[in-house]
C-alpha cells in the first residue's frame, strides 16, 4: 500500500477536486483505492456525500470520521484502530473528514515538540494519521490512498505528510502559486528532517511500527489553465515558465537542468485545462468532471469536453502510477 498526499498550503489551487478526480480513475482502472480526508474543512467529504450523510456523520456517529477514531489517542486511552469507511464506488472507498479535526491542532504540535525530548507518547500521536490509515486501508485491501490536506503549514498536516510516502503539489500559473511553492518545498524538506530526528531520538521500530515519513514529491500539477487557440494566454505564461525553476530549487533544492521548460519538464504531472463548464454539473451529480453523462446535463459540445478530461485524467493517472507504484 503506498499512500499520496495533495500538498500546498495556499487555498483554490485544486487539492480537493485533484484527488477526487484521481482517485475515481484509479478505482476505474480497478486498483482498490481509498480517499482520506485530512482537511479540517472537510471538502472532500462534502464533494462526496450528500448534506443528510454528512449531517448523520457529523452530528450523531463520530466514531465514522478520522477524528472520531482518533479521539482516544488523544484523550491518552488506548486506541482499538476500526475506522469507519464509506464506500462511493466499486474499488472507492472515503475515510471522512470532520469539522472537529481543529481540536487536535493544538495537541499535535505540543507533541512533536515533546519528541524532541524521546518521548515515546508523542511519536504516536505525531504518527496517528499513519496508524488510522493503515488500520483502513487493511480493512479494505486498498493498493493506494490518495490524501487530501487543507491549506495550511499546521501541524496536522506535518502529521498527514508523515503518513505519506508521496507528495504531489497542485499549482496554478499565477504570483501566488510561484511564492507558496518556495515555502512548501522548504517546509517539506524540514519536516522530513524533523521526523526523522524525532525517529532517532527514541527508536521504537522494534515495539511499533513507525512511518518512514518519505515525503517523496514526485511533481507538480498546473490546474484551470485557460487555452486560447492552442496556446496559454500571455498573462499566465510568464508564471508557467517560471515553475520547472522555482520546483528544482525550492522543493529538490537542486538547480534547473540546463534547457528544461514547461514543456519538457520531466516533474510536471500534467498541465489541466479549465473544466469550467462541466465542473458545476459534476457538483450536482456528485460525480466526476469525466463521468457525467447526458441526463447529468452534459448535452452537445459538453461532451466532447468530458472525453478530453476523461483522457487528461487518465494520462495523469498513469503517470503517478508509473511513479508510485509500478
Amino acid at each position: 500500500m503506498k499512500t499520496i498526499a495533495f500538498f500546498n498550503n495556499k487555498g483554490g489551487v485544486g487539492k480537493t477536486s485533484l484527488v477526487y478526480h484521481v482517485a475515481w480513475m484509479l478505482s476505474r482502472q480497478g486498483i482498490n483505492t481509498l480517499m482520506v480526508d485530512l482537511d479540517p474543512q472537510a471538502n472532500l467529504s462534502i464533494i462526496c456525500l450528500d448534506e443528510t450523510m454528512l449531517t448523520e456523520i457529523w452530528d450523531k456517529s463520530k466514531e465514522s470520521t478520522v477524528y472520531g477514531a482518533l479521539k482516544p489517542i488523544f484523550e491518552g486511552r488506548r486506541p482499538e484502530l476500526d475506522p469507519s469507511v464509506i464506500e462511493i464506488d466499486r474499488n472507492l472507498h472515503l475515510l471522512a473528514g470532520d469539522l472537529a479535526l481543529t481540536d487536535i491542532e493544538d495537541e499535535l504540535s505540543t507533541q512533536w515538540a515533546r519528541g524532541l525530548d524521546g518521548d515515546a507518547r508523542s511519536l504516536l500521536v505525531t504518527a496517528c494519521f499513519d496508524a488510522l490509515i493503515k488500520a483502513a486501508a487493511a480493512k479494505l485491501g486498498s493498493e493506494i490512498v490518495v490524501i487530501d490536506t487543507g491549506p495550511s503549514f499546521g501541524s496536522i498536516n506535518r502529521s498527514a505528510l508523515v503518513a505519506s510516502d508521496f507528495i504531489v503539489i497542485p499549482l496554478l500559473a499565477d504570483f501566488f502559486s510561484i511564492s507558496s511553492l518556495r515555502d512548501v518545498g522548504k517546509k517539506i524538506r524540514t519536516w522530513r528532517m524533523g521526523w526523522q530526528d524525532l525517529r532517532n531520538r527514541r527508536p521504537l521500530d522494534r515495539i511499533l511500527e513507525l512511518p518512514n515519513g518519505a515525503m517523496d514529491p514526485i511533481g507538480y500539477i498546473v490546474s484551470r489553465q485557460s487555452v486560447f487557440a492552442g496556446h496559454p494566454p500571455v498573462s499566465s505564461k510568464r508564471w508557467l515558465d517560471a515553475i520547472p525553476k522555482v520546483y528544482r530549487e525550492a522543493v529538490e533544492d537542486q538547480p534547473l537542468p540546463p534547457g528544461t521548460t514547461i514543456d519538457n519538464d520531466d516533474r510536471k504531472l500534467a498541465l489541466l485545462k479549465d473544466y469550467r463548464s462541466l465542473m458545476p454539473m459534476a457538483q450536482e451529480a456528485r460525480k466526476p468532471m469525466f463521468l457525467l453523462r447526458p441526463a447529468d446535463g452534459a448535452i452537445g459540445g459538453h461532451q466532447a469536453a468530458v472525453q478530453e478530461c476523461y483522457r487528461d485524467f487518465e494520462k495523469l493517472t498513469e503517470t503517478i502510477l508509473d511513479r508510485t507504484i509500478r
